[in-house]
């Protein structure tokens, strides 16, 4: 991939215990609502033991963000391995797997957006904003790549696309707008890749 994906450094007990409890209360409360006592109370560790792990509270935000963003990773490439050859199906798999993470990893919408909105401009200098500028960075690079194997006419334009499809989806989860906004997004894409494809061309 283009983008760079930072490598993770195996966590002690104690930093896992620390991250664990963090993730939670970061995504169900906010990052300003919760305070390195809540956090070290959650994990049963110190506070000194969070700063000894992580640093600061601002690198803990960070690793959750990271660590979220690595288990996606995952997931993505677990659903990308059952679609091996490329095509419209292959390009349709990122959004299988947000369907299948969602209710579950991420019902009050996407952890990054949510951190960045939260952190605020005012922040400029926050660790957060490149983090969550990589995230972002990597998934349509991520598209682009599947759309070039695909075959797309345009595959950057068809990336930026999808790359709008996918986060409208996944702010209109944390809105709860509608329902199924991601079964939406999936059909709108399946389209629009058919239609770039000539796969609605009336036969030769």
């Amino acid at each position: 991939m283009a983008v760079p994906v930072p490598d993770l450094a195996p966590l002690t007990p104690g930093a896992s215990r620390v991250l664990d409890a963090a993730s939670l209360l970061f995504y169900e409360r906010g990052i300003h609502a919760v305070g390195v006592d809540t956090i070290a109370e959650a994990a049963g560790v110190t506070k000194k033991t969070l700063y000894d792990r992580f640093g600061s509270k601002e690198a803990l935000v960070v690793s959750y963000l990271q660590h979220r963003d690595a288990r996606w990773r995952t997931h993505v490439a677990e659903h990308l391995s059952r679609v091996p050859e490329p095509g419209i199906e292959r390009v349709l798999a990122v959004f299988d797997a947000a369907i299948t993470w969602s209710d579950e990893n991420s019902p009050k919408g996407c952890s990054a957006i949510n951190a960045r909105a939260e952190i605020g401009d005012g922040h400029d200098g926050h660790p957060v904003f490149p983090e969550v500028a990589r995230q972002k960075a990597w998934l349509l690079d991520l598209f682009a790549e599947l759309c070039r194997e695909a075959g797309a006419a345009d595959p950057d334009l068809m990336s930026k696309a999808l790359m709008l499809l996918y986060e409208g989806a996944i702010v209109t989860v944390g809105m709860e707008t509608f329902g199924t906004p991601w079964e939406t997004a999936r059909a709108l894409a399946e389209t629009m890749l058919m239609q770039d494809r000539g796969f609605l061309s009336p036969p030769r």
